[in-house]
């Protein structure tokens, strides 16, 4: 009776650990959308409503922990009991830093100039947006229903983030190149799409800890990177 009621509260203390992994990853979904679409039209106050919200990620980032924390305590999980435990924290540190990626988006809003609209860049940062969004919606799912293939169909996707981000990196250097007056604009989104690059590293980690949580081992193959342009990868993390 009693390892059966051992079983049964770490059944419960598991669940609660995956809603607010759930939790947690809805906000960072709705953070990343937000923030380009704040960019894109220009919006403050939807910037600092991302900004905002950053607060509540790192809340539930703490809360997971310390639920993992207690729950290895007092379960002494053993094995894949206790991958579930360390998968949770683990996905929950990418979400965290994911929100503080869109959170430099965010803030980035007010600091944009309105004179300068080019709306096929704003299409490459939309496009490239779209992508990412849909792989940490993806991974998420596939770390809930423990898919491995869909995991690892994320893992593989990422060379084409980093290709579209090259991409548009070459173009916002011929429009800085082409009137000086660009430059600060062009910088600007340089930032972001180097943000949203760096949420789509974040999803491959958690398509990793999915592998780590099903197989039991790290994946040994070497992560599939796109061909980033030198000035690229220079980019800071703000």
């Amino acid at each position: 009776m009693g390892s059966e009621h051992t079983a049964k509260a770490f059944d419960t203390d598991l669940q609660e650990l995956t809603r607010s992994v759930a939790e947690m990853g809805g906000l960072a979904e709705r953070m990343i959308v937000d923030s380009v679409d704040a960019l894109i039209r220009r919006d403050v106050a939807l910037g600092q409503r991302v900004v905002n919200t950053d607060a509540e990620i790192d809340a539930l980032q703490k809360r997971i922990e310390e639920h993992a924390v207690l729950t290895i305590a007092r379960r002494q999980p053993m094995a894949v009991d206790l991958r579930e435990i360390v998968g949770a924290m683990r996905v929950a540190t990418d979400l965290e830093r994911i929100g503080d990626l869109a959170k430099n988006m965010g803030k980035r809003v007010a600091a944009l100039e309105t004179d300068f609209h080019p709306l096929k860049l704003f299409r490459g940062l939309e496009h490239m947006t779209d992508l990412v969004q849909q792989q940490v919606k993806s991974v998420l799912d596939a770390y809930a229903a423990h898919d491995l293939p869909a995991a690892m169909a994320v893992w593989k996707g990422d060379e084409e983030v980093d290709a579209i981000c090259t991409s548009l990196f070459r173009e916002l250097l011929t429009y800085m190149m082409e009137d000086p007056r660009n430059i600060s604009f062009c910088i600007h989104l340089m930032f972001c799409a180097k943000n949203i690059e760096r949420i789509g590293d974040h999803a491959t980690n958690i398509a990793e800890t999915v592998f780590y949580m099903i197989e039991g081992q790290a994946i040994t193959d070497k992560r599939p990177k796109g061909d980033m342009t030198t000035f690229a990868t220079t980019i800071p993390n703000t």
